[in-house]
């Protein structure tokens, strides 16, 4: 027996009061939610492992109301978490959330449009193609150049990896080397590995003092490779690492690999969009010289998570590496003014992430972006000069961009103490819960680190958190 229904037995088919009442309810709980960001715990995941446990549920075979579901969301799941969202969250990198994006994704959501293919919907994939455009002209790209949108860094990493090997090695390709610092974004590694090449084709470069890709070393790495029958390929450089936020040399990383015939990639993930800055462009000279650069939106456009891009100046390399066809499939564009975005990227299906960032751009101007990002460059390099007024405090990597990274030293205490010292000295700030601060192991020795992108980060919570330092300096350094 075939069953049938008509629009009205089916709730898949909402009605147009229906949609606004499920809006309208979601509404009421995600308003108040962003109200009170800034008085929530900066993160509070203790007991989470007893919440998800208590979460399981078999497939649900009938509905519930959907004041239950905001209930069980909004009430149990979402407050045991890191407040990404809040003003105190200063952890790893800070992602953004800006609301005009959410708007946006109800929007590309609704409508449910395909722009992997540009005939699928040429007016909605041109303002995609708008916003790459934009992304080329901020990084100093020029005609030719092209690039997608996808979900991160570490797609945007993988597909730069596999343009550079499909470009210079093709097929042949186990002997060629990837070099990129100690300090490197660890999707490097994993693009690597995901591309084909084997572990020990990727070559660790030392840092400097500041922890910049030493271009002395990466001459001597690549000279000693190509002496013993290797294949150099590709140079990868940081325009902001996770660790400290330092920028390689780029326009010295570019002349090697210009050098040797090697593709120069720019991971600029984090630090990228502060080109929009005169101290971002300052910093990263010579980033326009590169064949391939990663921009996240979710970091210093402030979008939600989800959104990163890769940028590449000749954008014929990044149609070979990608380009395949089938039977099925509409034509492709001919005209280098049009894209089809599953011709340039690994997404074939995909979402219109183009929308997230258009919209909120043409809402208020590129300008407000600029400024909140000067800001976060000056709030880092506040909070720097307030630590080095700390008793026991060492500066050990100052702001390049808008990381700064410190720790606690005691004469006398060997490393492993100290490293001791300093996670007792983390948890004390972050038991606090009014900021968030996550620690890594620079040269071995256990570091604190504030990272400021949050949109919704100003002085007043750096103050908060300068606070807070200072108490649990004195705490752990009196104990």
């Amino acid at each position: 027996m075939t069953a049938t229904m008509s629009p009205d037995e089916t709730p898949l088919e909402l009605s147009g009061v229906e949609l606004r009442q499920l809006v309208d309810a979601a509404m009421e709980r995600i308003i108040p939610h962003v109200d009170s960001l800034p008085s929530q715990p900066a993160a509070d995941v203790a007991g989470g492992a007893e919440l998800a446990r208590s979460l399981v549920e078999p497939l649900p075979e009938h509905g519930v109301p959907v004041s239950e579901v905001l209930e069980l969301v909004f009430e149990r799941a979402l407050p045991k978490s890191f407040n990404t969202a809040g003003p105190g969250y200063l952890a790893y990198i800070p992602g953004g959330g800006i609301l005009h994006t959410a708007v946006a994704e109800l929007i590309a959501a609704a409508v449910n449009r395909y722009v992997g293919v540009w005939i699928a919907a040429p007016g909605l994939a041109q303002l995609e193609a708008n916003v790459i455009r934009w992304f080329c002209g901020i990084t100093g790209f020029g005609s030719g150049s092209s690039g997608f949108l996808t979900s991160g860094g570490s797609l945007a990493n993988f597909s730069a990896v596999v343009a550079a090997r499909r470009n210079l090695l093709g097929d042949d390709f186990l002997s060629g080397t990837i070099y990129a610092s100690d300090q490197v974004h660890h999707s490097i590694l994993k693009a690597a590995m995901l591309a084909g090449f084997p572990a020990g084709n990727v070559r660790e470069v030392s840092s400097d003092r500041v922890f910049r890709m030493r271009c002395d070393e990466l001459a001597a790495a690549i000279a000693a490779d190509k002496k013993s029958g290797h294949s150099p390929l590709m140079v990868v450089a940081s325009a902001g690492t996770t660790n400290t936020g330092a920028v390689d040399d780029l326009q010295e990383v570019a002349a090697i690999a210009r050098r040797h015939g090697m593709w120069f990639h720019v991971d600029a993930a984090y630090g990228g969009f502060f080109m929009l800055t005169e101290r971002g462009r300052r910093a990263m000279r010579g980033i326009e010289q590169a064949d391939s650069v990663v921009l996240d939106p979710h970091k210093g456009l402030f979008v939600p998570y989800g959104t990163g891009s890769l940028l590449v100046r000749d954008g014929a390399a990044l149609k070979r590496a990608h380009a395949v066809g089938a039977d099925y499939m509409p034509p492709m564009q001919q005209d280098e003014d049009l894209i089809d975005f599953c011709q340039v990227s690994p997404e074939l299906s995909r979402p219109f992430r183009g929308l997230g960032v258009w919209l909120p751009i043409k809402l208020l101007g590129i300008n407000p972006f600029r400024r909140s990002l000067d800001e976060k460059l000056d709030l880092a390099q506040w909070a720097c000069e307030q630590l080095k007024q700390v008793d026991g405090m060492e500066i050990v990597a100052e702001p390049q961009l808008s990381v700064v990274a410190f720790r606690l030293t005691r004469p006398g205490m060997d490393t492993e103490a100290l490293n001791r010292l300093n996670r007792d000295f983390l948890d004390r700030v972050n038991s606090r819960k009014h900021v968030y601060l996550t620690g890594t192991l620079l040269s071995g020795q256990f570091t604190v680190r504030i990272c400021v992108l949050s949109f919704r980060t100003h002085r007043d919570r750096l103050e908060q958190a300068m606070e807070d330092i200072r108490a649990a300096a004195a705490a752990v350094l009196g104990g």
